[in-house]
């Protein structure tokens, strides 16, 4: 079930999302989360409107938000989003299912266009993004350092 995350939620979110930051490329971020910040994030994001969302199956199992790509009004339309799944529940539609509720809740809220900003070196999520109706329209060459090494990020958009 995809469904709007609480402040309870937080720390099955940490413990998904810091071995994705700690062991992986998938963000460029090597700074931990904790389960104070994870829930100021859930609560600040719906405060203001955007969706953080988790995929429950009695237990946690993913999670994916969205706000404002950049700051100030002339980007108000414009959004970026994360997602994020456990390693148990990657290719079973859970991802597909946050983005597709992600989505409906942004073009509901007025969003223009959705942004993904992906590692270069992570294929899957670029597939995923592709199949999901995402183009490539940039690569910004060696923007992000992690592990000693610099890192392309590519930016996919789709038009709500």
């Amino acid at each position: 079930m995809i469904r709007d995350a609480t402040q309870s939620d937080a720390a099955a979110i940490v413990a998904i999302w810091n071995p994705i930051i700690r062991d992986s490329l998938a963000t460029f971020n090597s700074a931990e989360k904790d389960e104070g910040e994870v829930a100021t994030l859930i609560s600040d994001r719906q405060t203001a409107g955007y969706a953080f969302l988790v995929a429950d199956e009695g237990s946690i199992q993913g999670f994916a938000t969205y706000a404002q790509f950049r700051g100030g009004v002339g980007y108000a339309h414009t959004m970026e989003h994360t997602v994020i799944l456990s390693p148990e529940a990657r290719g079973r539609g859970l991802g597909r299912a946050l983005m597709l509720a992600v989505e409906d809740h942004a073009r509901a809220a007025g969003a223009h266009s959705l942004f993904a900003r992906v590692s270069a070196e992570n294929t899957g999520a670029v597939g995923f993004h592709e199949a999901l109706g995402y183009e490539a329209v940039a690569t910004l060459p060696e923007v992000g350092r992690k592990f000693d090494r610099w890192l392309d990020l590519v930016l996919m958009q789709k038009r709500l």
